[in-house]
């Protein structure tokens, strides 16, 4: 299934129970779509939520509202059943926002491009943690539930690990040679994997922050601009000539291309809720919603957990308290301790 979004999308995320698919424009704008296997998909709401460049979404308590950040410094709280604005946050950060993603089932945080994410409580709609992560744009982020720690990627090289609990930078990884594009968790925690602009998987052992324990070069020159954590062992990646494909971490290896968005960089993937779709967006203003199991097909979908082990001893947590370029996603400062200014 694809459709045409008529602009560039930045964003793109599943309801966690319904099918439903919300896309984030950079005019601004808000689409939300009901999916199907057996027909073409169903616009629900086309809303133009922010005057400028809208570059997240993400659906938030249960579903009921989706959350939008933009450029413009504000998120904006929508109702999924209506449309209707729920709550605007009109100065969320002091620079235009980069990334959002959801922490808990009441907490997101956000990045901004010079650098700064927030932890924000969507229910009592207050800010709980602010952290100078890092000098330039965060690209993307993640959540280690166990350990209570936030994980950020940069545009200057380097991936953040901010702890929750006591509200400080708690590391920061030496600088690489390339911006940091996306990361996820693997290998049950033990192992952080970030994309790279060079096309380069950096893998990090927990605990181990400083510098990557290894690297795996088998998508470069591309940009691997989204990683998608299929399971432990698997990760789907989306590269700037638009391909998608299906990476095993340790063993690092391709196993194989899975699909071909356009000619133009994938800008976000994501899994519908019950894991049947992978969605992708990309510059050619397309979403495409992929059948994962024929996409799948012939990949060794059951491979085992058990797959290679590394010897790292990443499973000490290293406590190194830190003090603490403009991203391609548009551009832009007083903060709020508010999480939605009341309307």
């Amino acid at each position: 299934m694809e459709l045409s979004l008529g602009s560039l999308p930045f964003g793109l995320d599943f309801h966690p129970s319904d099918q439903l698919v919300a896309a984030a424009l950079i005019t601004g704008d808000l689409h939300l779509y009901r999916y199907n296997a057996d027909s073409p998909p169903q616009k629900l709401l086309d809303l133009h939520a922010h005057e400028e460049s809208c570059r997240a979404v993400r659906f938030v308590n249960g579903g009921q509202a989706m959350l939008t950040g933009s450029t413009d410094r504000s998120i904006l709280a929508t109702d999924v059943e209506t449309g209707a604005t729920i709550a605007r946050l009109e100065d969320s950060h002091e620079d235009a926002i980069y990334s959002l993603i959801n922490v808990t089932e009441s907490t997101v945080a956000s990045g901004d491009d010079q650098g700064c994410i927030k932890v924000w409580d969507t229910r009592q709609r207050t800010l709980c943690n602010s952290f100078d992560a890092h000098e330039e744009y965060v690209s993307d982020m993640t959540f280690a539930a166990d350990a209570m720690k936030l994980l950020g990627t940069s545009g200057d090289g380097t991936l953040s690990v901010c702890n929750l609990r006591k509200n400080t930078v708690q590391t920061r990884s030496e600088f690489s040679e390339e911006e940091l594009t996306s990361v996820v968790l693997m290998k049950n925690g033990r192992k952080v994997v970030c994309g790279s602009q060079s096309g380069t998987v950096l893998l990090y052992s927990w605990g181990y922050f400083k510098d990557c324990s290894d690297r795996f070069v088998g998508l470069s020159p591309n940009s691997v601009d989204a990683l998608l954590k299929l399971d432990e062992d698997r990760v789907i990646t989306g590269s700037e000539n638009g391909l998608i494909s299906l990476v095993g971490i340790l063993p690092n290896r391709i196993i194989q291309p899975i699909a071909e968005h356009s000619e133009y960089p994938i800008e976000s993937l994501a899994l519908s809720h019950d894991r049947k779709f992978l969605g992708s967006i990309s510059h050619d203003s397309m979403l495409k919603l992929w059948d994962l199991d024929d996409i799948l097909k012939g990949s060794g979908n059951n491979i085992s957990q058990a797959a290679e082990s590394d010897s790292d001893g990443d499973d000490m947590d290293v406590d190194n308290k830190v003090t603490s370029k403009s991203a391609s996603k548009g551009h832009a400062g007083s903060s709020s301790n508010n999480f939605f200014a009341d309307l």
